[in-house]
Formats: structure tokens, C-alpha cells, sequence
């Protein structure tokens, strides 16, 4: 186990306060930063903007009602934020906030105390565990808070963190609003802990705002016991079809009579699905009556569930923000407030991102670049992608050039269909091509045009390995376009700023193919109208190869933008005026901007700053939505990761696969006031570091290296060598064709899965997995 902190509470205060650039002046403009909040009438019940309420503080990074989550939930938060506390009752009746009736479940207590497990009969189910009731405070005064939640974090667990009693936390943290939740009243009343006594007793001396459960008994006792000026009682509701404890009904049969509820409660606590509930396949359905109804009956709607680092719908892009946003200000209807493990996202939604159009003044400067066209949300490079990232409000459309073997230039992340395709009709063209690749591929030079086009496209879904999938309604909708058809498309979008057109692997398309890229690329623009002065779009032409830009340029007044593929630390003064020579921009990836460590950032290099006083605008990629592509420091909210890379780091542009996420930022209304709120202020890099104990912390990385003079130079482009007519390349016919005949027959059946590792998946007839072994460039069934 780590070693604990001498000091949590100190080591707290300093590491949360140094998370965000000024935010020592937070209390000084919290008066300021509230009235400039939006005025704009609600749809909530009373007219005010929806509440956010911090479930155990900022939960979704520091262990659950940890003084480090409180502080950071106050200190990042709209300046109202409610801390959410679940009350539990020790065995000598003190309340302690804790997430769960089983302390083994966010704490060291099974470690310190590994005899001490009971059974205990909760809600009329057994179980087993290590319970409040069962240890006085003392005792649990040698125990830590931890994670409760195994796929977050673990490098705050070694800190210490202590089990703080409700008047620790309102001590220490000094709340604007305070919220208890009463999950078990029934299960303390059975071992003669009363919860209704121990609030009464503690509302003396404790200012409580808001109190919840899910047990009707517990409200018809407390009723009528704190006066008029007592705290807003307020119902949860479980699953649909759990039975509330002590009156044996369901909560979907107390749904249907809110007017009982009004009886005992003034608002009502539901999950999400409640609102908007999700089909099987996890996409969303028309939004229920719910709200409505209860606002007719007089009652607050308030909604949980809400955690940047879970599934959500598909409909929401993997964007937390888009989803907050569909309670809050849909034009139907909005709650009344949120419960969130990331408060300072649920503040931004409400705060910065509500009541803004497509069209609202744009408050940031910089440039949406698409990547694929909106590749988060259909397969890239498809009409679809790119129709959805102009209407997302991307500025530039990409295409990544391909060219096949007829000599059309088209638009493909990959040169090698298998990663972008179902190529299954010419999986008998494998070649092996060292130039390009260490393993064999099926290349778009391999198939003439007409062949590509009959492809069906694929989605791209890079973070399979933890089964999070784009869009699968989608997966393989849209249809691959030519360079030709992409300039046609972009032309007749005002809208658009320009185009980047991508050009790699040149000199061996010259040299083994026979293929010039460059000039395929250069006469399709002419073709196209972009070289007379007929469009005002405007073209910038990107590649790794230098020689390919210094080719560009000696035919052309298009811009150039280079890009740096390595992670870099540092860039010389030599290799920034080399580069001026023959480009106009610079593409560079987020590492070379904020290096991490184990997804940490350790600090911020000078390269963009570098570049742009070379005067070179800086453009960085790539930018994703799903959590698990962001350092921690971001909070697993893709907005804070742009605020940071913008308003942080000052970069020129972001390449993303998610152009909405990006667009939208640019009309946050928050950077239209005189100050801007600790919710937008940019991360610090590293100061996620200064709030781990010493064991804990990632290990040390080698400094990324400096960009030299040297990186830039390459050897000139080789002529175009025609291409000797030889026989498709790939797989003797012997093994070629019965194997095409055997993956189609599998097609018809539907018992074939392509992975991105290269190998077949079979499901035989019994329903078996069979594996499968390689022969020479190909796979075949190890029982045939």
C-alpha cells in the first residue's frame, strides 16, 4: 500500500487550487461570475437554471466523498454547486459521507479490518460485506477512501484520504449548497440507528439544503419536522421494477401518481432513462412525459447517472456535453438539476452551452479541420462523413489521397483497404509491400476504380479493445468518393473555409507503381476549378514528405502544410526556417504540445509557441470524443481537452473526427463575459502530479526529442518508372481461389468477422470459434 500524506487536507488544498490557471480569485468573482450567468427563461420549474449537483464531489477523479472531490467540486463548479453526500450512520450514530452501505466498496477497510465482514439483510436480500453500523468513528479513522469505481484512475488511492463526518465536510469545504442523501433509512432503523434523529440533531449546527431517498417511510416520519425554512425533501426513484422498501410497491406503479409524491416531496430524484429512455441497441427513443407532468404536479425533476466515462447513447457522438444538453435545453423541457460525478462538465453544459444555435456568434478564433470528414460518426471518407462535418460546422474538409491502379485519386483514411473496408471480394489480392507496411495489405493501388467503388466502407473504431464502438446503425453507411467528386462537394459549401488535401507515400507510387500523385492531385484541382480564381475556397496541401511540398509549390500558389509525425520536445530555429521555405502551416500531434506520462500530463513544451512566433500557424490532431483517447487531466470530457489545447496552448486549429464537438466550443458563451468561470479556465499541465502521493506517481519519462534541421530533409522525388504489366499480385491460384470461394460461402451465412490484427474469426455450425493459422499472406481455418 502507498504511503499516506502527512497532511491530506494541506496536500488537498494545494493541488486542487493549482488545477486551474486563477482560480485563487474564484471567491472574489463568484458574485460577478453568477450574475453574468444566463437570464434566458428556463424550462425548468420555477424559471432558474438547472441545479448541479457533485455526487461525492468531483467522484469521477478523486476517491467519492473525499475532502479532495469536495474542494474540487467547489472550486470548478457553477458558484450554486450543491455537494451530494450519501449519509451513513456509525455504531456510535455519528453521520460519516460515504457512497455505499458496504464500505468495502471505496475504502481500505477490508485491508485494516479483514475479520471483521458481515451478512446483513438489506431491502430483503443478504449480504455480505464490512458496514457502517458495525465501527464506531474512531475505528474508521485508520481507514482510506479509495475508488469505488475500478475502470477510473487508481494514483489517488495511495493519498489517505480520510471518512469525514457531515460536519467535517461543511467545516472544511464550507458548501454553498448541501445536499444528504438516505438510501437505508429502513436498514439503520433495524439496528437502532435512527436517521431521522441524527438530522434533526445535526440541522443545528448544519445548514441542509436538500434531502433524498427512496423509502417512503423515511419522508412520512420526518414530515412537518424542520419548519417551513427546512430543506427541500425530495423522492428517488430506483429501477422500474425494484420494489420501494416499506410499501411494497413498485416505483414505475408510484410513478403514475405523482400526486402522492407531492404529499411527502417536492421533487423527485429519477435516472435517466426515466426521460430518455435507449432501445436495445443503445440509441435514443422519443423523450418520455415525465418532466412535463411533474412540473404540472408542482414537482422538481431531478436526474442521475450522470459520468463522463460510461457508455451513453450513440446519439451523443461520445460527447458528455451533448448529452447534458439534451435535459437541460432541447426546446421541450428541462430538469431541474443534475447529479454528476463531473460537476465541472455538467457546469460548462448549463452555463457556457445552453441556449446557443448553430449560428451564434462565434467567441474563439480558430480553424475545425475535419478528419475523414466526421469519422467519429460514419465511416470516414464516405459523402456521408464529409456532408456530416459541414453541417457540424467544420471549417476544413480533409482528404487523405489514395490511387488506384487506373490512376483516379480518391479519398481513404488508409492506403490499405482493410482498414477502411469490407474488402472480403478481393481478399485473394494480398501484397507485401516493406515500403509502406511490415505486414502484407490489400492496397488501393491493387484495384482499379470501379473495383474500389463497389467496396462496402467501414467505420473506424479505435478503441475496440475497451468495447466502445462508433455508431453501429452506421458502421458501413455511405459511399467512397472520388478527389474529383470531394472538390465538387466542398465548392458548393459557403460555409467551408477550405480544403486539406493529404498526400502520402509518394515517391513509391512513383517508383514501383508507376502512379504520380502529385500531378494527379494538382490536375484534379484544375479540373475542378480551383486553380482560376472561380472558387474562394481555399486549398492547402498537406504531407510528411517535404520534397512532396517543395514539388507543390514549384507547380502551384496552393498553401502547404507540413507535418511533424514525430512526438517531439523541442524544435531547432534551423529546422523552423527550413520548413518556412516550403510550407505555410505546420501539423504536429497533442503529445509535442502536452507530453504525459501513463495519461498524465507532465508539463507543456514551447513548439507551438516556436512555430507561431516563426510565423507558422500550428494545427494539432488528433482530437476524439471517447474518453478513454484523453489524458485524465481532462476530466474524460473532450471540451476540456479543446479549451486546454485553444485557450491553454493557442493553437491555430484542431484536426478532429468529431467536428461538432469543436464547432460548438467556438460559440461558448462564456468567453464572451469580462470573466471567464473556473469551468473554462484552461487545465494546468502537471498539477495532477503535485496531487498524488510519491508512490504513486507514473513513472519518469525520457524527454521527447528536439526537431532538427536534419528531420526535414529528403532525398528529391523519383521519376514516375512505368509499371511493366504483370498479373495480379498476392496469392497463387491454387490457394486464392477455393479460399475466395470458402470467406463468400461464410458471407452468405453470416459467420465471418474481420479484425484490424489481420486473422478471420469463423463460427462453425456447432456455434464454436474456430482460430485460424496463416498460409504464406494468407488465413486459412485450422479445420476445414
Amino acid at each position: 500500500m502507498n504511503s499516506r500524506p502527512s497532511n491530506p487536507t494541506k496536500l488537498v488544498i494545494r493541488s486542487s487550487t493549482l488545477l486551474f490557471c486563477g482560480v485563487v480569485l474564484i471567491h472574489l468573482f463568484a458574485a460577478q461570475i453568477d450574475a453574468q450567468r444566463s437570464t434566458n427563461r428556463w424550462q425548468t420549474l420555477n424559471g432558474d437554471a438547472p441545479l448541479v449537483i457533485a455526487r461525492g464531489g468531483f467522484s469521477g477523479l478523486f476517491p467519492d466523498s473525499s475532502i479532495a472531490a469536495y474542494q474540487l467540486a467547489t472550486l470548478t463548479s457553477v458558484a450554486d454547486v450543491l455537494l451530494w453526500c450519501d449519509l451513513q450512520l456509525t455504531k456510535d450514530g455519528l453521520g460519516i459521507c460515504f457512497p455505499d452501505l458496504n464500505l468495502a466498496n471505496a475504502s481500505t477497510i477490508d485491508r485494516v479490518y479483514p475479520n471483521r465482514e458481515k451478512s446483513y439483510s438489506v431491502n430483503g436480500v443478504t449480504t455480505k460485506g464490512w458496514f457502517p453500523n458495525d465501527f464506531s468513528l474512531t475505528e474508521l479513522q485508520k481507514v482510506s477512501l479509495i475508488r469505488g469505481i475500478l475502470s477510473r484512475t487508481d494514483r489517488f488511492d495511495g493519498n489517505g484520504y480520510l471518512i469525514s463526518t457531515i460536519e467535517n465536510v461543511v467545516t472544511t469545504v464550507n458548501p454553498e449548497g448541501f445536499w444528504l442523501n438516505v438510501q437505508h433509512d429502513a436498514f439503520y432503523e433495524e439496528q437502532n440507528l435512527s436517521m431521522s434523529s441524527f438530522l434533526l440533531s445535526v440541522s443545528r449546527t448544519v445548514s441542509i439544503d436538500f434531502i433524498s431517498s427512496p423509502e417512503v417511510n423515511f419522508f412520512r416520519k420526518i414530515t412537518g419536522s424542520f419548519g417551513r425554512n427546512g430543506p427541500t425533501f425530495v423522492f428517488q426513484f430506483l429501477g422500474k421494477e425494484d420494489f420501494e422498501p416499506t410499501t411494497n410497491r413498485t416505483y414505475g406503479s408510484i410513478l403514475s401518481n405523482l400526486t402522492f409524491v407531492k404529499t411527502f416531496a417536492s421533487g423527485i430524484l429519477v435516472p435517466k432513462s426515466y426521460i430518455l429512455p435507449l432501445d436495445d441497441e443503445q440509441y435514443l427513443v422519443p423523450h418520455t412525459s415525465l418532466v412535463q407532468d411533474a412540473h404540472k404536479a408542482g414537482l422538481q425533476v431531478y436526474v442521475s447517472g450522470f459520468a463522463n466515462d460510461v457508455d451513453i447513447a450513440y446519439n451523443y457522438s461520445s460527447d458528455p456535453v451533448s448529452e447534458y444538453l439534451s435535459f437541460v435545453d432541447n426546446g421541450d423541457f428541462s430538469v431541474d438539476g443534475v447529479l454528476s460525478d463531473f460537476p465541472l462538465t455538467a457546469s460548462a453544459s448549463v452555463d457556457c452551452f445552453s441556449h446557443i444555435g448553430r449560428n451564434a456568434t462565434k467567441q474563439v478564433d480558430f480553424l475545425v479541420i475535419s478528419k475523414h470528414g466526421a469519422s467519429g460518426d460514419y465511416p470516414g471518407c464516405t459523402d456521408l462523413a464529409y456532408e456530416k462535418a459541414i453541417k457540424d460546422g467544420a471549417d476544413v474538409i480533409d482528404c487523405s489521397v489514395q490511387m488506384s491502379s487506373d490512376g483516379v485519386p480518391f479519398c481513404l483514411r488508409s492506403i490499405d483497404l482493410r482498414n477502411s473496408t469490407a474488402s472480403v471480394p478481393f481478399s485473394n489480392r494480398p501484397t507485401f509491400v516493406p515500403e509502406i507496411s511490415s505486414v502484407p495489405g490489400i492496397y488501393t493501388f491493387s484495384l482499379t476504380w470501379p473495383e474500389i467503388q463497389s467496396l462496402i466502407p467501414a467505420i473506424s473504431n479505435p478503441f475496440r479493445v475497451y468495447s466502445i464502438f462508433r455508431n453501429p446503425k452506421q458502421k458501413n453507411s455511405g459511399t467512397l468518393i472520388s478527389l474529383s467528386q470531394f472538390l465538387d462537394l466542398a465548392k458548393n459549401y459557403t460555409s467551408l473555409f477550405g480544403v486539406l488535401i493529404i498526400v502520402e507515400n509518394a515517391a513509391y507510387l512513383r517508383e514501383k507503381q508507376g502512379l504520380d500523385v502529385v500531378k494527379a492531385v494538382l490536375d484534379t484541382l484544375t479540373e475542378a476549378g480551383y486553380s482560376n480564381g472561380t472558387t474562394t475556397t481555399t486549398v492547402m496541401i498537406q504531407s510528411t514528405n517535404s520534397t512532396v511540398l517543395v514539388d507543390v509549390k514549384k507547380q502551384s500558389k496552393y498553401e502547404t502544410v507540413y507535418k511533424i509525425e514525430e512526438t517531439i520536445g523541442n524544435i531547432r530555429d534551423s529546422a523552423i526556417q527550413d520548413i518556412k521555405k516550403f510550407a505555410n502551416a505546420v501539423v504536429i500531434n497533442k503529445d509535442s504540445v502536452f507530453p504525459n506520462s501513463d495519461a498524465f500530463l507532465t508539463g507543456k513544451t514551447n513548439v507551438v509557441e516556436r512555430l507561431q512566433k516563426g510565423q507558422l500557424p500550428v494545427y494539432v490532431q488528433l482530437f476524439r470524443n471517447e474518453f478513454v483517447s484523453q489524458a485524465y487531466d481532462f476530466f474524460a470530457d473532450a471540451t476540456v481537452e479543446i479549451n486546454a489545447y485553444i485557450y491553454g496552448a493557442g493553437i491555430n486549429g484542431t484536426i478532429t473526427e468529431f467536428p461538432f464537438t469543436a464547432a460548438r466550443y467556438k460559440r461558448n458563451r462564456c468567453f464572451g463575459r469580462e470573466e471567464i468561470p473556473p469551468y473554462m479556465l484552461p487545465v494546468q499541465p502537471g498539477s495532477l502530479l503535485t496531487a498524488m502521493s510519491p508512490l504513486s506517481l507514473p513513472p519518469a519519462q525520457a524527454p521527447n526529442p528536439d526537431f532538427i534541421d536534419a528531420d526535414v530533409t529528403e532525398p528529391p522525388l523519383p521519376p514516375v518508372i512505368a509499371k511493366s504489366p504483370t498479373s495480379t499480385p498476392g496469392t497463387p491460384s491454387n490457394i486464392a481461389k477455393p479460399l475466395s470461394l470458402f470467406i463468400t460461402f461464410l458471407l452468405l451465412l453470416d459467420r465471418v468477422w474481420f479484425h484490424s490484427d489481420n486473422f478471420f474469426l469463423l463460427n462453425g455450425c456447432t456455434g464454436n470459434l474456430l482460430k485460424v493459422i496463416r498460409i504464406g499472406e494468407l488465413c486459412w481455418p485450422e479445420k476445414f
